[in-house]
């Protein structure tokens, strides 16, 4: 495997990553631990692990086994595939080697299907384009191969009924604009105003005297019926997570998750991406719909002001965190870097600004799926959030009030349970909290809380630690349980220490609501304050 200058890992190449010992009763104990987690603490010290996910979208500079490793061990938490590119038999395909990796070298990357949504698009390109200013393209409704080598295929029939004379047309949200100069039938004759590359399947906006325009396009549903067959694809495959473009309202959010609930084997959690014009008079009922929630910022600025995305990136990352829905930042965090091996210095300012805000999760786009350097984005963005963690650690930045969620007294035990829990961990200098969870529930309270510490989440349930991925701060570990829970945590103890990853005398909070396989049987919860014994 390649070594990377100042960040050079090598995962741990055993079949299964595992700690296994023997009980008094010759019956194998065993502790599923994550090989790039394992060394990451082991080099940085539980404190100074990075909280805030990597995610890293999939595509042909990606998609090689060898890249694939190369991401997982350089942070990538997640992997995102997105629909627009490619077809169901190329995703089936990364899948199956994210999954074999997962398997054979003891990472847990977990997988999300971006659906493409029935905005406009323009049709698939061999690769992408590099548009210079007053460049002409003709951007057809039909078959671009019939009408020549500047021709470019847009997905929207009405496409040039919606458009006039003088309109732009803005690429992916600004890296290509161009300006309406004609129309001929089925095809619009345009010129390169701003220059920059064009992708394939890259999102269209129209806009006009700097307005976007909101004609047959807005009619557009949220899922078309390619997006419905999608969710068909993803249900089969057993994602862990589906990521819904250009949401408008929360309604097409709970149709999803009740077709979810009645078609799907295991929990997969609806990701809201707020990425339209519509979306943002309904932010707070999407957040309220949503398992997760991911902020656009590409396609949203291309259809509200740019100086308007700052404060609608904000409102999001606060609404989440007082939900405790885990919120992701993408598009543009390090687009320079398609092209060239550094980012500029306002792009690593602006992922500092996110990692401030305490967003869960940092999103790569084009920078990973056809970047010429996705190994070192991810390395920046590792770089970066570790860096910035440690010194709003330090300054106590980015704290906010959290209202009270549950609205029944068993989840208000719990609410206030991990709470306290997080403000002892804080005032003690605890080295990790522990939390055993079979739902997650309790870990995504305890995520919320942004505690000092890393907060270690021992489930019973793979799918479960596969969606703990997304969490800010949360360490997902499998652990197969014994009805008591104090053996449990001892296990633990024992076999983390084998590790080295926790050492005698070393301070954590314990916290656990682990519920009896007995439907009969009550719940017990406990706050402990332990120390590693020798």
């Amino acid at each position: 495997m390649a070594r990377h200058q100042k960040f050079s890992w090598t995962a741990v190449a055993s079949p299964a990553q595992h700690i296994a010992v023997k009980n008094g009763v010759g019956a194998a104990e065993r502790l599923e631990v994550d090989s790039v987690l394992a060394k990451e603490l082991g080099e940085n010290g539980f404190r100074s692990t990075r909280r805030t996910k990597i995610i890293c979208t999939i595509g042909p500079t990606s998609c090689s086994e060898e890249m694939l490793e190369t991401l997982a061990v350089n942070g990538m938490n997640l992997a995102r595939l997105n629909m627009c590119h490619g077809t169901r038999e190329w995703h089936h395909e990364i899948i199956s080697r994210i999954r074999r990796l997962n398997q054979d070298k003891g990472f847990s990357v977990a997988i999300m299907l971006d659906t493409e949504g029935s905005e406009v698009h323009t049709s698939a390109l061999d690769q992408p384009i590099k548009a210079e200013v007053g460049e002409e393209y003709v951007l057809t409704i039909r078959d671009p191969s019939s009408v020549g080598a500047m021709a470019i295929g847009v997905s929207y029939d009405a496409f040039v009924d919606d458009v006039e004379v003088g309109d732009s047309v803005v690429v992916d949200g600004g890296m290509v604009s161009l300006e309406v100069e004609s129309k001929m039938g089925p095809d619009v004759h345009c010129r390169v105003v701003d220059p920059g590359i064009i992708l394939s399947r890259a999102n269209l906006t129209f806009r006009r005297d700097g307005a976007v325009i909101r004609a047959r396009n807005s009619m557009l549903p949220v899922l078309s019926s390619k997006d419905w067959l999608d969710i068909d694809f993803a249900i089969r495959e057993r994602v862990d997570f589906i990521a819904v473009s250009f949401v408008k309202s929360a309604d097409v959010i709970k149709n999803l998750k009740s077709y979810l609930n009645s078609r799907a084997d295991k929990v997969i959690e609806v990701i809201a991406k707020v990425e339209s014009h519509d979306s943002v008079p309904n932010i707070a009922e999407i957040v309220e719909a949503s398992d997760a929630v991911m902020v656009a910022r590409g396609d949203l600025g291309a259809q509200i002001p740019l100086e308007d995305v700052p404060s609608v990136q904000k409102e999001v990352v606060v609404r989440c965190r007082q939900l405790g829905r885990p919120v992701i930042v993408a598009s543009h965090l390090l687009q320079s870097m398609i092209e060239y091996p550094t980012p500029t210095r306002a792009e690593v300012a602006d992922i500092s600004d996110v990692v401030r805000q305490r967003a869960d999760a940092l999103m790569l786009s084009g920078e990973s799926a056809v970047g010429a350097y996705p190994d070192k984005a991810v390395n920046v963005l590792r770089a970066v959030a570790t860096r910035i963690e440690e010194w709003v650690r330090q300054e106590k930045h980015g704290q906010i009030v959290l209202p009270q969620l549950a609205n029944v007294p068993d989840g208000r035990v719990s609410e206030e349970l991990c709470a306290s829990a997080s403000t002892m961990a804080n005032n003690l200098g605890a080295r990790a909290i522990f939390v055993y969870t079979r739902r997650g529930y309790m870990a995504n309270f305890l995520s919320r809380c942004r505690p000092d510490c890393p907060v270690f989440a021992f489930t019973d349930q793979q799918d479960v630690r596969q969606r703990l991925n997304l969490r800010w701060g949360v360490m997902p570990f499998r652990l197969d349980f014994a009805p008591d829970p104090e053996e449990n945590v001892d296990r633990t103890f024992r076999l983390l220490k084998r590790r080295d990853l926790v050492q005698p005398g070393d301070l954590v909070v314990v916290v656990s609501d682990i519920r009896p396989d007995s439907s009969d049987a009550s719940v017990v919860r406990s706050v402990q304050i332990r120390r590693v014994p020798a």
